[in-house]
């Protein structure tokens, strides 16, 4: 009887393998500590093998910009019978959650390409809607894209100014509203004005929202 031991096999690598794995990795080091290198390490592989499935970090961050779509899509189903309103509030509320279950998840989406087709499809649905709404082509786009850019900044900064839980107190900590207000004491109406902008987030993001609504509604006449 032979003694020799058998080594499981390992799973192939592929473009999706190292997607879900650097999705991992960028939530442990964020997207500053996210290399090639430190994929291909986690994935046991020399990093000349991502190469055969990505020319770049850039293609890198285009493909796991697109994965985070998907995810978003499928946790986030339109409603057949939504009003323009209840679509941007849907797709708005969806893409902040969809980006904080990332760390540093709205850089990552910030610029890139999406490699899929999952967005046409979304984007026509989104398009179609509006237009039978009254909204021209042009009014649609602007709309939509208005309050896309709103929530992808306001995530950036959101991700940007909370403190990071796995970091401790040595780690990025949030603002000490109440520090603030005596530095910026000769200046009060600042100063009270920290609570306004560096506490809750959630009320914040659905006021911000709201305004770009009432914008979209008085700038083109719609309910």
């Amino acid at each position: 009887m032979s003694t020799e031991r058998r080594t499981a096999p390992r799973t192939p690598l592929d473009r999706r393998r190292v997607v879900d794995t650097a999705l991992r990795l960028l939530n442990e080091v964020g997207l500053d500590g996210l290399t090639l290198r430190a994929i291909a390490t986690e994935l046991e592989v020399k990093a000349p093998a991502l190469y055969w499935h990505f020319k770049d970090k850039r293609a890198l961050l285009d493909e796991m910009a697109t994965e985070m779509y998907r995810r978003m899509v499928a946790g986030t189903p339109l409603g057949a019978a939504d009003t323009w309103r209840e679509r941007l509030l849907r797709s708005n509320r969806g893409l902040r959650a969809a980006l904080l279950g990332y760390r540093d998840g709205a850089r990552v989406f910030s610029g890139s390409r999406f490699t899929g087709m999952e967005h046409a499809e979304q984007m026509e649905d989104n398009l179609r809607l509006f237009t039978a709404a009254g909204f021209t082509l042009a009014q649609a786009v602007r709309a939509s894209s208005t309050s896309y850019l709103f929530t992808l900044g306001f995530v950036i900064e959101e991700q940007g100014m909370r403190p990071l839980p796995d970091e401790g107190e040595e780690g990025r900590q949030g603002v000490d509203v109440d520090e603030r207000a005596r530095r910026m004491a000769d200046f009060p109406l600042s100063a009270a004005a920290g609570a306004e902008i560096f506490l809750d987030y959630d009320r914040q993001f659905e006021d911000g929202l709201a305004l770009v609504l009432a914008g979209i509604a008085a700038t083109y006449g719609r309910d």
